[in-house]
């Protein structure tokens, strides 16, 4: 396995970043685009492993994808909820986005398609989804609650279907998503409490710029059949990339600028500016995008992380750097993605030297000082990612198995080296 050194910076960074376009947004324009009547152009749009998977997905289904990296641009060609394929193997790696809405865009079809994924990827849930779907008429079975899923489509009936939103977020977009293409009016209940709940605010969102309304009361969503129109779609530049950037400014004592950004952003990963804040950090909106400031020290906070869950790794790698303790609650369901980041997260930062208390839905990080390491990353894009900004200040620290940024940011580790670079 291949171990990255990280350069440490020469002081505190100083410079603007500018960030690649957000992932959920890019995967979420390109089944829109996909849905919708005729073509649809994703201007600003992430290329990176789950974003080429969701183009490979819907080329699988027969809509037409085309793909220009230079120019950051994807042109879909969409046949109005229409499936050409009759069957389909799709490949979703280890991407969340892919695996739950292919499985329910494939519901659309007429025909036998299955959906599958990496061996971490046939690890996560996805029952609660196939249950769903089963209420709104479509044959789909996975036997282990994970994929492999076959779906046996003909077509959406529609109708009332409930789930539970404690598992993850992304079966109820999947599945608002579809809705407006089924035969009849679809009516979905989430039981009990959303995780990542500004996920769905952004899925809804963006179905409305498409042309679609979806009636919401409380965790109730009704859904008429409707037609999606085709759009020009600009993604904004991913919130969760940014906050690398942010933390590499709050641990030096730098000031980042991250260009694009803006305060009425779809991303409820911003919401971690307000966290930064409490440790200290200085936030400015500009009109280049958003500016922040690292304190000479940094406080600890106590903060429920559930609907901003992907900052969990952010926080972590800060932690050692504080204060005081650092406490982040609520977000057990991180233990079923991309690996089960608590545990890998309270045994990487133990590996540092920190001090930590592992529980079923968080951490507590007491800190200590920052022994260097090689860390582990899990295959995880972002605990490679968060813990790299540690190597920005200690130096000696190392991240095995770099190459999986490449799931969401594959030039990071060049960007976050000019970072280091910058400053005094």
């Amino acid at each position: 396995m291949t171990v990255r050194p990280i350069r440490p910076a020469r002081g505190p960074v100083s410079g603007a970043v500018r960030v690649p376009g957000s992932k959920s947004i890019t995967n979420r324009a390109l089944v829109l685009g996909g849905l919708a009547e005729g073509r649809s152009v994703i201007e600003g749009a992430l290329f990176s492993d789950d974003t080429l998977l969701m183009a490979k997905g819907l080329r699988a289904l027969g809509l037409s994808v085309e793909a220009d990296a230079a120019a950051e641009r994807f042109t879909v060609w969409g046949e109005g909820g229409r499936l050409p394929a009759g069957e389909a193997s799709i490949d979703a790696g280890n991407a969340g986005t892919v695996a739950r809405f292919l499985t329910a865009v494939a519901a659309l079809g007429f025909g036998q398609y299955v959906i599958d994924g990496s061996p971490r990827m046939r690890e996560r849930p996805i029952g609660d989804l196939v249950s769903a779907l089963l209420a709104l008429g479509t044959d789909a079975e996975a036997p282990s609650g994970c994929p492999p899923v076959l779906v046996r489509a003909r077509g959406l009936a529609g109708g009332k279907a409930s789930l539970r939103g404690g598992v993850s977020s992304q079966f109820l977009s999947a599945l608002l998503l579809v809705a407006p293409l089924a035969e009849s009016r679809v009516a979905l209940a989430v039981d009990g409490p959303l995780v990542a709940a500004p996920y769905v605010d952004m899925t809804l969102k963006m179905m409305e710029v498409f042309g679609v309304q979806v009636e919401r009361g409380g965790g109730a969503f009704r859904i008429l059949p409707q037609r999606y129109r085709p759009q020009s779609y600009p993604v904004e530049p991913d919130a969760s990339s940014a906050s690398y950037f942010f933390a590499a400014a709050a641990i030096t004592g730098g000031r980042v600028t991250v260009t694009g950004l803006r305060r009425d952003s779809l991303q409820g990963d911003l919401g971690f500016l307000d966290v930064l804040e409490r440790m200290g950090c200085d936030v400015a909106w500009t009109d280049a995008g958003v500016a922040v400031r690292g304190p000479e020290r940094l406080r600890g906070v106590d903060v429920d992380l559930n609907s901003m869950s992907d900052m969990t790794m952010t926080l972590a790698a800060l932690a050692p750097f504080a204060e005081e303790p650092v406490r982040i609650r609520n977000v057990a369901h991180i233990r079923r993605q991309e690996s089960d980041r608590l545990a890998a997260l309270a045994t990487e930062l133990r590996r540092l030297g920190q001090e930590v208390r592992e529980r079923e839905d968080g951490l507590e990080i007491h800190p200590r000082p920052v022994r260097p390491a090689v860390v582990q990353s899990y295959g995880d894009h972002r605990i490679a990612m968060a813990f790299a900004v540690v190597g920005l200040k200690v130096a000696g620290t190392a991240i095995d198995d770099p190459a999986c940024v490449s799931k969401t940011f594959p030039h990071f580790l060049e960007r976050l080296e000019a970072v280091a670079a910058s400053g005094p």
